[in-house]
């Protein structure tokens, strides 16, 4: 495999500075929503910690070095997820985190975000225009800027998940992994694709936020006007140059789905795997579910990566969704 930014040495050490709480997390054989599938389905649960998603891996790792810097301050943008890790890691570690975020991201991650006592800067746009924010603050009172995806931090922590895939896992033929900025996909792909080469890597996208998709179709950064999702945590209109790098030697396949697939994988998840998921951690679910002949006989893992998700809105949209019986 041609090299990415990622080192599987790097990858390995970050699990010594990451809280255990965010380590081997269940894997498991969910044979209730295997009839319903058509294949041999494996979840990677990434809900069960304290920030209920994958992101304080990375962000462990980010505060670990932050922790030995002299300002020891730092500050991102976040659609909710990454605020709440960051927030939460620094918080350990007594650095000053301050998260920038659109007034329209989901409210419980907001409300999380200000209880991890983070500051919190709301702004009228969306999280694109959150970058931008974050971005003039770090060069203002010259602190560190985490970026998610494009600081390698982020993308080694979430490596750390492929790691204990191919580490403890039976033989499984595809995983599949939901596409934001990149730093699950390309993390978890890059020990995939060095461990286990034969495994297939399907990166997976809202077709309402499709960027990073059409871009490693096209072998181009694309990028779009909006975003048309109730995917929060993955819908971003500009991908990262050094990211798509990654992405096009790791991924074998980048597939978009439709928001009424979204709705059916959550509520699939929640009836046959007692599992209450945000709209993100159902994309592999919704992926299966829309060409369920191309996955038929193989055992595919499915990343559930955060479970952050308003109450009102997700009980509209369970409340809307097909039943999925055997």
């Amino acid at each position: 495999m041609q090299e990415t930014r990622l080192d599987t040495a790097r990858i390995r050490a970050a699990r010594r500075v990451i809280d255990p709480v965010f380590l081997d997390t269940p894997l498991y054989r969910c044979e209730a929503l295997e009839p319903g599938l058509g294949c041999t389905v494996s979840i990677k649960l990434e809900t069960a910690n304290p920030v209920r998603s994958f992101k304080g891996r990375g962000t462990e790792v980010v505060a670990s070095l932050l922790a030995d810097h002299a300002s020891r301050a730092a500050v991102c943008a976040s659609a909710g997820n990454l605020g709440q890790a960051l927030a939460w890691s620094g918080r350990g570690r007594g650095l000053d985190v301050t998260v920038v975020a659109s007034r329209f991201a989901t409210r419980a991650k907001l409300d999380r975000i200000r209880a991890l006592d983070a500051g919190l800067e709301l702004v009228d746009g969306d999280h694109e225009m959150a970058r931008e924010r974050a971005a003039a603050i770090a060069r203002y009172d010259g602190i560190r800027l985490v970026e998610d995806s494009l600081d390698i931090e982020t993308c080694e922590g979430a490596a750390t998940i492929g790691l204990e895939l191919v580490d403890t896992a039976p033989s499984f033929d595809t995983v599949l992994i939901a596409l934001g900025g990149g730093a699950l996909a390309t993390g978890v792909g890059h020990v995939v694709k060095a461990l286990a080469p034969e495994v297939e890597v399907i990166c997976v996208q809202p077709l309402g936020a499709p960027a990073l998709t059409l871009s490693w179709r096209r072998r181009r950064v694309v990028t779009t006007d909006s975003t048309d999702t109730i995917a929060d945590g993955v819908a971003g209109r500009y991908p990262i140059p050094a990211v798509l790098d990654d992405l096009l030697l790791v991924a074998d396949a980048a597939v978009l789905v439709q928001e009424a697939s979204i709705i059916s994988g959550m509520r699939m998840l929640l009836d046959h795997a007692g599992l209450v998921v945000e709209p993100s951690a159902a994309l592999g679910i919704a992926a299966i579910l829309e060409d369920r002949d191309r996955f038929a006989d193989r055992h595919v893992v499915t990343i559930v990566c955060g479970s952050n998700v308003d109450v009102d809105a997700y009980h509209r949209w369970i409340g809307t969704a097909p039943l999925h019986r055997s």
